[in-house]
């Protein structure tokens, strides 16, 4: 089901997404100082290509960095984005074969707010027992 829902995600909205990310990354990276940015974009448009089956987790190494990262994010752009998906997801949700696209929009919705820090992952791993991501513990991690 995940990939039928992808795939009609990737031909109605995933794609333009996609490139809309891909464009400001690449605009972001000129600058050495946006350089994180750019790679933070990248990030969320690849999830924007493909986001059934995955979804977003704390990296628990994020640091000072990545707070003030989120804070020029969220103030520049951020909430821009956020307004676009809410708008773009109700739209979706209108429609009774739109609602699961329309909750995908939602679904970006915290990782266009405040990226850095973030990482994006399988749902089956970071929702399963727990374990590691590139040498990482996520999910849950026992009681």
């Amino acid at each position: 089901m995940k990939t039928v829902l992808n795939v009609i995600w990737l031909v109605l909205s995933g794609f333009w997404l996609f490139l809309g990310y891909l464009l400001a990354g690449l605009l972001l990276c000129i600058t050495i100082i946006g350089i994180p940015f750019g790679l933070a974009a990248f990030r969320i448009g690849l999830y924007a290509l493909w986001p059934f089956g995955r979804t977003v987790v704390d990296k628990p190494d994020a640091g000072a960095a990545s707070c003030v990262g989120n804070v020029l994010w969220l103030i520049l752009a951020g909430w821009w984005l956020a307004i676009g998906h809410i708008v773009t997801g109700v739209a979706l949700c209108i429609t009774i074969i739109g609602i699961p696209l329309g909750i995908a929009n939602f679904k970006l919705i915290p990782v266009s707010l405040l990226p850095l820090g973030k990482d994006i992952v399988p749902t089956d791993q970071a929702y399963g027992g727990g374990g590691t991501y590139q040498g990482q513990p996520y999910g849950r991690q026992g009681f």
